[in-house]
């Protein structure tokens, strides 16, 4: 049989040669099966690789997550600011009051008392609004808020209910307890002291329940804390054991570690 291409006769199966009546095909080169059985291996370690990252997903997957971050759903209305709510219903009666008294909108009638009633809940609400202080945020662990009702104890759970919440009239969170701690009046200066910057709820490695306070103090060193760990352990007590850590910058945590465990409850 003659090629196309070339014009030299290309030998057909027939020509090569028969045996029991069929044709018999060329052997391949050795190169070509070489070649087939690279790919046959890399096919079958990709496969391979492939079967144990999902088993390796599914385990991780399954697998429970303690570290995981729990998000902060919780409403109270402590959370919610009134300064804002009064400003801004404050101001939307005295809006609308003069609107009305001037015949821009309807309701004249009620223009009166939209002034009457507008005008001092906007004063109370820029006065809350001026004397409020923001929650801190609050980082909280999976495992932390499974330990938190049983071996929290009621102080651990008052302070971190009290620094996520707004508070009204306080210089900062945890004013009354800085004051004693550190001694305000005859210990550091006034303009020198800690400032609560979050708070957050971990697991120690012995597996109690941990609220750590994290503050900011520029004009403090490590021993200034130290000095007055047996101090925290006694005002956030009974039943806690602090700790001092020193953490990045100016920023130095305050472990309130609970000394429940849950098997005492």
């Amino acid at each position: 049989m003659l090629s196309l291409k070339t014009g030299f006769a290309v030998p057909s199966p027939s020509t090569v040669g028969c045996s029991n009546g069929r044709p018999r095909v060329a052997a391949a080169p050795s190169y070509f099966r070489e070649n087939l059985r690279k790919r046959f291996r890399a096919r079958k370690s990709s496969s391979l690789l492939v079967s144990r990252a999902a088993e390796s997903s599914t385990t991780q997957t399954s697998a429970p997550n303690d570290k995981a971050v729990v998000p902060d759903e919780e409403f109270s209305l402590a959370k919610v600011s009134f300064g804002v709510i009064g400003m801004g219903g404050g101001l939307s009666l005295l809006s609308y009051g003069f609107g009305a008294y001037f015949n821009i909108l309807p309701g004249s009638e009620w223009s009166a008392i939209m002034l009457t009633y507008g005008f001092p809940l906007a004063v109370i609400g820029m006065a809350l609004k001026y004397a409020e202080l923001k929650p801190v945020p609050c980082l909280t662990y999976a495992d932390a808020q499974r330990l938190r009702e049983t071996c929290a104890t009621p102080i651990l759970k008052q302070v971190r209910s009290d620094v996520t919440r707004y508070r009204y009239g306080d210089e900062q969170h945890l004013d009354e307890a800085l004051k004693r701690i550190f001694q305000m009046a005859c210990g550091i200066p006034r303009r020198s002291a800690p400032v609560l910057q979050m708070v957050r709820e971990e697991v120690s490695e012995d597996g109690k329940y941990c609220l750590v306070l994290i503050f900011e103090a520029k004009a403090l060193q490590l021993s200034d804390f130290e000095q007055r760990q047996a101090k925290f352990t006694s005002f956030f007590g009974p039943g806690i054991t602090a700790e001092i850590v020193k953490g990045e910058k100016d920023l130095y945590e305050v472990k309130l570690i609970s000394n429940t465990t849950s098997a005492q409850s």
